[in-house]
């Protein structure tokens, strides 16, 4: 039986008190600190967290299961409940909705991920995201944006999803017209390092600043150091976009687990990844260098039942397994990164601190988003308020830059 959900009143208590001559409004917030369980009060003044009280008990008996941690930072979001990135006809609204109810599963920032399209696709919605940004309730929780391919390998299995149609080699001029559109918000770029002019792709891009991930590729030993001399960071999904069949030697897992340079994102819904994969992820790579990536899709928040999908027909489980009818090959992601919090708890014997720490410090520290992701003075205040279920955190509260965004009523 689930866990039932509290019905919680979390109480933000407002007090007034005077900075520099200015009356200013400090709100607090109380429950256990996700780190050790302890008792903290969390007062935050313009925003920021301002300061963090350790506490003998909580004043409040309700509040007795109910942790504190940072907002959830989710690297990459293809779409959500019925929105996709990089469909055509994106709208504004669509970002709004998508950003409105991701914080209902506690994430308060996110890159959106728009995946191998056609050039004049990626004009048309990546100018649509960086319209969204404008508004302000969006621009808080989308910094900039993720672009994945579609500079990839076009070989089928290391190609997932994409479209193979649409998969080119890198193309600069191409991608700074595209950067351009996005109003320079473009945070992530994922290629594929073997394919010609990847490395000098990856160059120029760390020149800009630009963070550079590895995925949907092939590539050798020697490859992978390559890109990763040159300023890649992050491997995209390990262990998925890749064939099933590869050497027992010569293949690309290997030598991305050995490269300690490199860190690694992964999709920990229990569908993705076998449990004693992410296991090993874990034990090699150790807790600062894994980041818990959602990859949710446009059929994430839906019921389950049937869907259209890239043109052909897929099934969603009761379970989120998002699959084609007659096989059992993946076909996206539809389970919040919540559910990848407990996941990495429940098959690693890791700590809350530390799963929690995979989807909040650590991508906010590799997208240089310095002013989130972590619970410290000076901080923005980007909290969740959440109990533990029998399979997923519940969110009780999401808070961002100190404003209440969601609410269990």
């Amino acid at each position: 039986m689930k866990a039932t959900c509290l019905i919680l009143t979390i109480h933000l208590i407002m007090l007034c008190i005077s900075i520099n001559g200015r009356d200013m409004k400090v709100t607090t917030v109380a429950g256990l600190f996700y780190q050790d369980a302890a008792p903290v009060s969390i007062e935050i003044v313009a925003g920021k967290i301002d300061k963090i009280i350790c506490n003998d008990k909580l004043g409040d008996p309700a509040l007795a299961n109910v942790f504190i941690a940072p907002g959830l930072v989710d690297n990459q979001v293809n779409g959500y409940i019925g929105v996709s990135f990089s469909s055509p006809g994106l709208t504004v609204k669509d970002v709004q909705k998508v950003t409105q109810a991701l914080w209902k599963v506690g994430v308060t920032t996110y890159l959106p991920t728009i995946i191998t399209s056609p050039y004049e696709r990626f004009l048309e919605n990546f100018a649509v995201l960086a319209e969204a940004t404008q508004q302000p309730d969006i621009a808080l929780s989308v910094p900039g944006f993720h672009l994945e391919g579609p500079y990839i390998s076009p070989v089928a299995g290391y190609r997932g999803a994409h479209n193979k149609d649409w998969v080119r080699l890198p193309d600069w001029q191409e991608f700074l017209e595209v950067n351009k559109q996005a109003e320079y918000k473009i945070l992530q770029v994922t290629l594929a390092p073997e394919v010609e002019g990847a490395i000098d792709f990856i160059r120029k891009c760390v020149e800009q600043g630009i963070v550079v991930a590895i995925g949907h590729h092939n590539a050798s030993a020697e490859k992978i150091q390559q890109a990763v001399d040159n300023g890649a960071v992050i491997a995209t999904h390990l262990g998925n976009g890749c064939a099933n069949l590869i050497h027992r030697h010569e293949n690309p897992l290997w030598p991305q687990l050995a490269e300690d340079r490199l860190m690694a994102s992964i999709i920990v819904d229990g569908f993705h990844l076998r449990p004693y994969e992410v296991k090993t992820f874990y034990k090699v790579k150790g807790i600062g260098r894994l980041v818990i990536i959602s990859d949710v899709t446009k059929l994430a928040g839906l019921p389950p039942g049937k869907y259209s999908w890239n043109g052909m027909s897929v099934v969603m489980t009761p379970e989120g397994m998002i699959k084609y009818p007659s096989q059992s090959v993946l076909a996206g992601a539809s389970l919040p990164i919540t559910r990848g919090i407990f996941n990495m708890m429940k098959f690693t014997n890791c700590s809350l601190a530390e799963a929690v720490q995979m989807a909040t410090k650590n991508p906010a520290l590799l997208n240089k988003l310095n002013d989130r992701g972590q619970i410290k003075v000076g901080k923005r205040a980007d909290l969740i308020l959440f109990s533990l279920g029998e399979d997923d955190l519940v969110i009780h509260k999401t808070i961002i830059a100190g404003k209440v965004v969601y609410s269990v009523k």
